[in-house]
């Protein structure tokens, strides 16, 4: 195995719980075209950029106005508010950026939200001294699924995409840093935690405080603790 240099974390529902308020935020602003954001739809768009989740939305049930760009925006908006004044960091993501930080690691985030959002987080969970640099996939010409944004994020570090590893809780995230060629730490729902897509993953763990460097050596397998 490549010697591992940086750690790429995903943000939301990664290192913060801001999936719900994601979810909350654009079921109300949806209601404007009437359309249902159902449990089933809130899974199956997981961790795609507002802009591919109306896309997703629109293939179901079309509509003429508000546009796109309208919906979005207020979608953006409202999420990203209650994000900076509620959210609360996921169980363990503190502490695992503070471990890897002192293993010698280089840290980053590639997200597919906006780079003033990341970094509001960052802020706000106070660890953005800890991060090297962040990286939206808003600035690529495709975001997740694709793997532009953690080719890019790579790139800035001045590393291989082999050299790093990269954690994601949704498969749209996974899929992404899985076609960069990372290695691929996947942290799902306990909802969805047992599908067999996130098999595609070198590594699954329930949470991110269950994560132990060290068992990254020899052929890929679960990280529990005993």
């Amino acid at each position: 195995m490549q010697k591992i240099k940086a750690a790429i974390f995903d943000m939301d529902g990664l290192l913060i719980d801001s999936e719900p308020i994601w979810a909350d935020a654009a079921r109300e602003v949806m209601q404007k075209v009437n359309f249902e954001l159902t449990h089933a739809l809130k899974l199956q768009t997981t961790g795609l950029s507002i802009k591919l989740f109306l896309e997703f939305c629109h293939k179901i049930q079309p509509w003429n106005t508000p546009s796109f760009e309208e919906l979005e925006r207020e979608i953006m908006e409202l999420a990203s508010t209650n994000i900076l004044n509620t959210a609360q960091a996921m169980p363990g993501a503190i502490d695992l950026v503070k471990k890897l930080k002192q293993e010698g690691l280089r840290l980053a985030v590639a997200s597919a939200s906006h780079m003033q959002l990341i970094e509001g987080v960052l802020k706000r969970l106070d660890i953005i001294e800890y991060f090297d640099l962040w990286h939206s996939g808003e600035l690529e010409e495709f975001t997740k699924p694709h793997p532009a944004v953690y080719l890019t994020t790579a790139a800035k570090l001045g590393l291989n995409p082999d050299e790093c590893i990269a954690f994601e809780d949704s498969y749209t995230g996974l899929r992404s840093a899985h076609a960069a060629g990372m290695i691929t730490i996947s942290v799902p729902t306990m909802e969805v935690y047992d599908h067999p897509k996130f098999d595609m993953a070198h590594y699954k763990i329930p949470s991110l405080d269950k994560f132990i460097l060290s068992e990254m050596c020899g052929e890929p397998q679960s990280m529990l603790n005993d």
